[in-house]
């Protein structure tokens, strides 16, 4: 499952948005002191050592609804204070059903609260209308992404058999995302309905469906902003003629304080290249100008999905890795709508999180977090995860490895070029964009990591300085490293210099690095690294790297 997180100033309001997959946790009584300073251990598994099992990180626990307070060693800077906010599955089972896959969990809400120094937390179940109903019938009675619902045991056999042609309920089980609409908070997931919550008391307040907004059927939980908060995001539409990839605009202000997403509008939609096999996507690109969605191999069978429930067959086996088709780039101007021409085209790869995108020299340059086969999501099945020794060594090597790799796009002064010249002007990087003799234009990547970089065995979850330098040329990310199946180490990554930072303590697993700047700061990596970091002990870190005097606090 992939999250956000938003770290709020008490003072100010300010956000910060990030993405995390380690979402997993234990009921955590205490923030437990652990390290002094930051180090690297090298981890061997696989032939000499085996896989350290994280069975204990994926089961059921209890909230924690009143506040409790956390025991601190080192410190927190004076000016770093707000709620660190994140959200993941904490509820495997209802009565005697069980989750399949890591992503069907019900949402657990996290709050850490920073201030003066000091820390707190506390943990709530989102009441959702899923959550209740599971509750309430003591058994899973909504599918999610995973998992089939059964039908209800008490029926008889023919209405049972007749329940299969029941039009499925959709889950309302937001448990991807905290994403903000016009100054509020919502979790998200990827259908069409989202939570609003009070980031206070954890509450839920309201339940919002995209689909009485704008024709789609549902949205993704990694939107971007823009300065003056407008907010952007990408969700699919489907149609008797076929699917369509929709740009989304929601405006930054309320005209009315009961609104939530009044005025979004489709600004621009994409035909899918394969009617009724879209592509599967969780995020996308934006620059100042420039929307960037990628249409990869990784396709969603919507014939398979809509009859699931009569083939008897979860969410997740509609939706396949299909390397006979190349990735393609598209790229639309935020202010017009318009889809530009361009035809961008690369060797298949997936891509779940994009590190950032700029413009330069009339080229978009886009970074991305890239593996080169799309079977990662059968993978984390429950049963896989809760494997030990070499059982679980083998599901880890069917992973294909991560790692950040950087496109260019030239925009349209440049299109009409001879066939088979490069068409970057971009002299500080080796990526190329080649066109081709059909006009099509053929986009080789570079690679954004030093070579040392793959003993991480691989980066994901990544970061930048989001407020200061999303959709700007920038120099650092941060993201979890993974020599194991979930993050196992925080990573620092120079594209400029292509060098690397890593932290990383055997037996402890950090959720993504939050990078906070110092207030006033004129360096890019001025700041602070926040990371919750889990164990299969009854312990939780939150974790502090200060970026520039490499002082951590927990």
């Amino acid at each position: 499952m992939f999250s956000q997180i938003f770290l709020r100033s008490v003072s100010d309001f300010s956000t910060i948005a990030v993405d995390f997959l380690s979402m997993i946790l234990r009921r955590i009584p205490v923030l437990k002191k652990y390290m002094e300073k930051t180090h690297q251990k090298t981890v061997i598994f696989g032939q000499e050592k085996t896989l350290p099992c994280i069975a204990p990180l994926l089961t059921t626990v209890e909230e924690t609804p009143q506040v409790i307070s956390a025991g601190v060693q080192g410190h927190f800077p004076e000016w770093l204070s707000g709620y660190l906010l994140r959200v993941g599955p904490g509820k495997f089972e209802f009565g005697k059903d069980k989750y399949n896959h890591w992503f069907d969990g019900m949402a657990l809400l996290h709050q850490f609260k920073v201030e003066k120094g000091t820390v707190t937390y506390r943990s709530k179940f989102l009441q959702s209308d899923t959550y209740k109903a599971n509750s309430d019938r003591d058994r899973i009675v909504i599918s999610e992404f995973g998992t089939l619902a059964l039908p209800d045991p008490c029926k008889n056999v023919f209405e049972r058999f007749m329940s299969k042609f029941e039009k499925p309920a959709i889950t309302d089980n937001t448990n991807v995302n905290y994403v903000l609409y016009k100054g509020d908070y919502y979790l998200s997931t990827e259908t069409n309905f989202m939570n609003k919550v009070d980031i206070e008391t954890l509450e839920k307040t309201e339940k919002v469906n995209w689909t009485k907004f704008i024709a789609v059927n549902g949205a993704t939980a990694h939107p971007h902003y823009d300065p003056d908060g407008t907010t952007y995001n990408m969700g699919n539409s489907y149609g008797k003629h076929g699917s369509c990839y929709n740009v989304i605009r929601v405006p930054p202000e309320k005209s009315d304080p009961g609104e939530t997403i009044h005025g979004a509008q489709v600004i621009c939609s994409i035909a899918s290249e394969e009617g009724m096999r879209p592509s599967y996507y969780h995020s996308f690109g934006m620059t100042r100008n420039y929307i960037i969605f990628i249409e990869q191999p990784l396709k969603i069978n919507l014939w398979r999905i809509i009859s699931s429930k009569i083939r008897g067959k979860a969410f997740s086996d509609g939706i396949s890795w299909e390397p006979q088709y190349n990735t393609r780039f598209h790229v639309v101007d935020k202010h017009t709508g318009q889809l530009l021409p361009g035809m961008y085209f690369s060797k298949p790869f997936v891509t779940f999180h994009q590190i950032n995108a700029f413009e330069d020299q009339g080229c978009v340059v886009i970074d991305l977090c890239c593996q080169d086969d799309g079977g990662i999501l059968e993978v984390y099945q429950l049963q896989n995860l809760r494997k030990t020794g070499k059982e679980l060594d083998q599901v880890y090597n069917l992973i294909a490895r991560n790692s950040p790799r950087r496109f260019v796009l030239p925009l349209l002064g440049n299109l009409n070029a001879p066939e088979g010249e490069n068409l970057s002007p971009l002299t500080y990087s080796s990526a190329s964009a080649v066109k081709q003799a059909d006009g099509k234009i053929w986009c080789s990547y570079e690679n954004l990591y030093p070579e040392d970089l793959k003993e991480e065995g691989s980066i994901e979850f990544p970061q930048i300085n989001y407020g200061q330098f999303n959709g700007k040329k920038y120099q650092f990310f941060y993201g979890c490293g993974f020599r194991h199946l979930v993050g196992d180490s925080l990573i620092k990554v120079d594209v400029v210099n292509k060098t690397r930072r890593v932290w990383r303590e055997d037996g402890f697993y950090p959720s993504e690095p939050v990078f906070v700047p110092v207030p006033g700061a004129s360096k890019e990596d001025d700041g602070v690294i926040l990371s919750v970091v889990i164990t299969p002990n009854q312990f939780i870190i939150l974790h502090l790297v200060n970026e520039s005097a490499s002082h951590c606090a927990q």
